[in-house]
């Protein structure tokens, strides 16, 4: 059953005896982040790594206020949060999904049925104001987002930032609403910085009404200035009231709301729709007060307003999941013209840093949950590894079944025009018999497979813009790895020599008498 809001998922954690309640007073300014980063480092009691999830109950210079944090810092609790056994169920279900085929004759129409009216349950509903747990209080004057425990997480940070967000913008073109995670610099009470990186979804709608607003013959000129989200300070805005784009904040949502917001869909999916799908259940959506967008209704607490087109404002540093900070930069601004929340909300964050950290399991479920969509392009791959040791977009392990010379570079290369997986820095390429997951196993095929000039690849594109080693910001090189068996089509004449490996009957045997020998 989903859980119906994030009230509801803390329940859930604590009967399950996955939270922790911190009852001493603990200051957001770099305390709580402290805690919440040696609590995900560590190992809970019987073993399980990633620590508990952490509720603090009394926090300094906020009376009454709750924060939540490492909600989903562990494999059981991604799990729970995702309602499924196991991550790659989830799979199972976007497989089920895609391998249906056009109905041949009215019976197997009929039988469809029952599969289009669930995938009907998955799209979002909007209901009443007066239902809507996120109106209880509504502020259109006289607020700060300074009222709620927004935390500073590291010593050398610009400032507070707003880390778990769920931002929604709306694509000027098609309509089609975008929701995105972003970290958000607190500037006062009333703005705050935009971290759109520019392949993000929201920072194309941005640049969308940038070229509406600045007209037609401008396109050009504003593609080319769009050197940041906000980019083109110098466009000359040639409608009055049309230098806005609305955008509306929605901080502590149910956990597969705040899942979506930063799985990697193509932008006609929305994530609502993404939400519902994974929760089994619609996301019930309320209109907001002074924009024309439609946010969850049961959040904890909403932020309504607008960035403006021509608007750009330092941010940073901030201290970022690749272990080092991420420099400051000019960004677009956030403007706050309300503010609603439900009574004594909580306020939810995460903390990034050097992995691991709760970032390294959410990173893991969209890993297992789009290897299906992968295998849409690329059919001949078994399964890959983004570990968290690299920050997921440096490094990508994919065994594939190969069948013909040079295969792996066409998977490498049909890795880098797939949508985020474009940052990937390093790409390794295994044979379809090793285990991805186990480091040591690819380390040992690496290591033995190539010969370093004849094996590697590199290549120039666009790079993560969180990469502080490229040569230039938001561009740099990337390498593939070639760590497959070498055919003779590859121009490979020696011999290759068979992996050693027990002989099953004896291994039978062994696992047979394996208890009596008292070795463990």
């Amino acid at each position: 059953m989903a859980y119906d809001d994030l009230r509801d998922w803390i329940k859930t954690l604590d009967k399950a005896g996955e939270l922790k309640r911190i009852r001493e007073k603990i200051d957001p300014i770099l305390e709580i982040a402290e805690i919440t980063d040696r609590a995900s480092k560590s190992a809970t009691k019987n073993g399980v790594k990633g620590g508990p999830a952490l509720l603090f109950e009394n926090v300094k210079g906020h009376p009454g206020a709750q924060v939540l944090m490492n909600q989903f810092g562990s494999e059981r609790r991604m799990k729970l949060a995702l309602e499924v056994d196991s991550l790659d169920d989830i799979a199972g279900r976007i497989r089920a999904l895609l391998d249906v085929k056009s109905p041949e004759g009215f019976l197997e129409k009929l039988k469809m049925l029952p599969m289009l009216a669930d995938i009907g349950k998955f799209f979002p509903k909007t209901i009443a104001a007066k239902d809507a747990a996120c109106k209880e209080v509504i502020l259109k004057e006289n607020f700060s987002v300074l009222d709620f425990p927004v935390l500073q997480c590291w010593p050398l940070d610009g400032g507070r930032f707003i880390t778990l967000p769920c931002v929604v913008t709306r694509d000027p073109k098609t309509g089609k609403r975008n929701v995105g995670m972003y970290r958000m610099q607190v500037y006062d009470g009333q703005t705050t910085g935009m971290h759109w990186q520019r392949q993000k979804n929201a920072a194309e709608h941005l640049r969308e009404r940038l070229r509406a607003a600045a007209g037609t013959t401008a396109s050009a000129h504003v593609s080319a200035m769009a050197e940041t989200a906000g980019g083109t300070q110098n466009i000359t805005l040639t409608r009055e009231g049309n230098d806005r784009l609305e955008v509306a904040v929605a901080i502590g949502t149910d956990p597969a709301t705040t899942f979506a917001a930063i799985v990697p869909a193509p932008p006609e999916v929305e994530e609502f729709m993404i939400a519902g799908f994974l929760r089994q259940k619609p996301v019930e959506l309320v209109k907001c007060e002074t924009i024309d967008l439609e946010v969850p209704a049961h959040a904890e607490i909403v932020l309504e307003g607008y960035v403006k087109l021509d608007e750009l404002r330092r941010e940073g540093p901030f201290g970022d999941h690749t272990g080092f900070y991420t420099m400051e930069e000019d960004y677009p601004v956030f403007h706050i013209t309300c503010i609603t929340h439900r009574k004594n909300p909580v306020y939810s964050a995460t903390i990034v840093g050097k992995p691991p950290m709760e970032d390294a399991w959410m990173g893991k479920a969209v890993e297992r949950i789009f290897l299906p969509l992968m295998r849409l392009t690329l059919p001949e791959i078994v399964d890959v590894n983004l570990p968290a040791e690299a920050v997921f977009h440096n490094l990508m392990i994919v065994s594939i079944r190969k069948s013909y010379a040079g295969q792996a570079r066409k998977v490498m290369n049909g890795i880098w025009a797939m949508g985020q997986a474009m940052f990937t820095k390093i790409i390794i390429v295994v044979d379809e018999d090793c285990d991805v997951q186990n480091l040591t196993e690819v380390t040992l095929r690496v290591a033995n497979n190539i010969d370093p000039e004849r094996d590697t690849q590199f290549t120039l594109g666009p790079v993560d813009s969180l990469d502080h080693a490229s040569r230039l910001p938001n561009y740099g090189s990337k390498m593939g790895i070639d760590a497959t068996r070498k055919w003779a089509a590859e121009g490979f004449t020696r011999p290759w020599p068979p992996m050693i490996e027990m002989d099953a009957t004896t291994k039978s045997h062994i696992d047979a008498i394996w208890k009596k020998l008292g070795i463990e």
